[in-house]
């Protein structure tokens, strides 16, 4: 990025979930030459809140000012703040997602459409459709098959990790039921947070439907 190129920004923040919080940590944005086009609560746990904010920035050389006058509100931590081409919109993202789920051509398209849009959507580095330790679909920079097999093992072995309700920061899972196949999501740079983890089970459930009704 060069000095005075707009960027655009996604910023996660955690600060006490009280009335006015998010509001001064919009004005301390805004003080700086932020447009915030997207807030999006991540998580609640009652005394802290995890938001995310999508902010548009007349430059890159912005970004530790950005950090500095979020973290002057009190209370409140940057825990990441990322670069992208295009801003999730979890909403959205899920909606379009489904509908292009629903017209997969035949049954061996969804899981390869599943992989793809949950990569995309969560902005991951890959994702993956395994079914009985082997990969049927995959999207991104997919570890070796050794390492897929070793993680669906893994998440197998704990029940809350997985039904999807829980996992390691950078994994998140959902169940197949029907087809007894398992959807891996992983992203390095930022841990999934609880709502993310539902989207994502939404998605796979939807998709699991759909690839049922494609085989009949």
């Amino acid at each position: 990025m060069t000095e005075g190129q707009a960027i655009h920004v996604v910023v996660r923040v955690w600060l006490p979930d009280r009335p006015g919080g998010l509001g001064q940590v919009a004005s301390r944005i805004g003080a700086m030459r932020g447009d915030i086009v997207g807030v999006d609560v991540l998580e609640r746990s009652g005394t802290v809140a995890v938001d995310e904010f999508a902010v548009d920035l007349p430059g890159d050389d912005l970004v530790p000012l950005l950090v500095r006058e979020i973290e002057e509100v009190d209370g409140a931590s940057v825990e990441e703040v990322e670069h992208v081409d295009r801003f999730p919109d979890a909403r959205l993202d899920a909606l379009e997602s489904v509908e292009r789920l629903c017209t997969a051509a035949g049954p061996g398209e969804v899981p390869e459409l599943l992989a793809g849009l949950c990569q995309q959507d969560f902005l991951a580095d890959w994702g993956a459709v395994l079914v009985g330790g082997t990969t049927i679909a995959a999207a991104g920079a997919v570890p070796d098959m050794d390492v897929l097999a070793a993680l669906a093992t893994g998440t197998a072995a704990s029940p809350l990790v997985a039904s999807g309700e829980s996992g390691p920061d950078d994994l998140a899972v959902a169940p197949l039921p029907n087809h007894d196949a398992i959807l891996l999501v992983e992203r390095a740079r930022r841990r999934f947070r609880r709502r993310e983890r539902a989207q994502l089970l939404a998605v796979a459930r939807i998709a699991d439907r759909v690839w049922g009704l494609l085989e009949r």
